[in-house]
């Protein structure tokens, strides 16, 4: 059997990592500013995250839903008083496409809609509903386009208050800095009129925090720069290093009923264990601060570089969520970096690269990128 040929590969095989480095089968260091995918949030290998899921696979890997699990009660308590939303409600899943699923459905469920509002240049996963909110024809199966969705441009609140004063509208998704889409952001005036009107009108406000979030931004939160507050969060990627996981995270006046959700995988005793290693390294190392204080560094590197390469048109984002605009399609630079250079940078469009670092990276790393850099453009 062959696998099905659906990813562009670089012709390179990764097998170790530590902190913001990996190695591939030649024994070949790269720099790591692409974090997996956003994924790395902790660093590759670190012993305290190593020890506890080593630590709970040696107790117990998976046990079904249909018992206790203390860790899950455990993860939520310590979530929830991390990120500031220690009175919401947690449901946990496996991956970012199932926490949007999740999060619309719930939405649907609340208040028996069907419409469902997403910016342009969206990406919400690839799943049913998440791929129906997602902003891109080409991966939209028929099966999967069933008329819910109605995109509108970021930022554009005129726009998304009169679709929202019809009073049909489900549920507005939102990533307030759009990842795939180019490190779009959404700015707080718009972000608090939408969060308004979606309470004026009956919608639910969903904000997808599963590239954005968890830390990168330099708050827990990407929404947390904007002073709003929504209804469901959706998380994953960064929750527990690579290990898959995802949560939603559900306001307290939304109500649970057995069996309205559901999850084989979900929350099971390893992914716990991962997650909340996670956010011991947290706590103990800083990294949330570390991402803004780091990445405020390397935007700044970054626009120094742009005074002497003007194909860089523009730097934007936030943390160590950052955008660099090229004039020219990003698949030379890239190649560059990672055959030549030896480093490793996300991409979105046909010209920006796009920078997902683990949350450890130091401003050391920040310059050695830099040279890097230069010497691929």
């Amino acid at each position: 059997m062959k696998l099905f040929d659906v990813y562009p590969l670089f012709d390179v095989n990764i097998v170790k990592g530590k902190g913001c480095k990996v190695w591939d089968d030649k024994d070949q260091e790269y720099l790591d500013l692409y974090g997996g995918h956003a994924v790395i949030s902790v660093g590759h290998a670190h012993p305290h995250y190593v020890e506890k899921v080593n630590e709970q696979l040696n107790k117990l890997g998976f046990y079904s839903n249909s018992v206790k699990n203390d860790l899950q009660v455990q993860l939520a308590e310590r979530l929830g008083r991390i990120s500031g939303y220690d009175d919401y409600q947690l449901f946990l899943i496996n991956s970012g496409a199932e926490a949007n699923e999740n999060a619309l459905k719930l939405a649907s469920f609340t208040n028996g809609r069907t419409r469902v509002l997403s910016a342009e240049k969206a990406f919400h996963g690839r799943t049913s509903l998440a791929v129906e909110v997602t902003n891109n024809p080409k991966i939209i199966a028929p099966i999967n386009d069933n008329g819910h969705v109605t995109y509108l441009p970021m930022n554009d609140l005129p726009a998304w208050e009169a679709e929202l004063a019809k009073g049909d509208v489900c549920a507005v998704i939102l990533e307030c800095i759009q990842g795939v889409g180019g490190i779009k952001m959404a700015t707080a005036e718009f972000a608090q009129g939408l969060a308004a009107a979606c309470k004026k009108y009956g919608t639910v406000l969903i904000c997808d925090e599963i590239q954005c979030g968890y830390g990168r931004s330099g708050k827990f939160f990407a929404h947390q720069w904007l002073g709003i507050r929504p209804d469901i969060i959706t998380v994953a990627k960064g929750i527990a290093n690579g290990f898959p996981m995802g949560g939603v995270l559900i306001a307290p006046d939304f109500k649970p009923v057995y069996g309205q959700l559901g999850t084989t995988f979900g929350g099971n005793h390893l992914a716990c264990a991962a997650a909340l290693a996670v956010l011991d390294i947290f706590e103990n190392e800083g990294l949330v601060e570390n991402a803004h204080l780091v990445g405020e560094y390397l935007m700044e590197r970054l626009k120094e570089l742009q005074k002497d390469y003007p194909v860089i048109q523009d730097v934007r984002g936030r943390g160590l969520m950052i955008g660099v605009d090229l004039a020219l399609p990003h698949k030379e630079v890239r190649g560059r970096l990672v055959y030549e250079q030896h480093c490793f940078t996300g991409c979105a469009g046909t010209n920006i690269l796009r920078l997902l670092p683990p949350l450890c990276l130091t401003k050391d790393d920040v310059d050695d990128f830099i040279e890097r850099l230069k010497k691929a453009l």
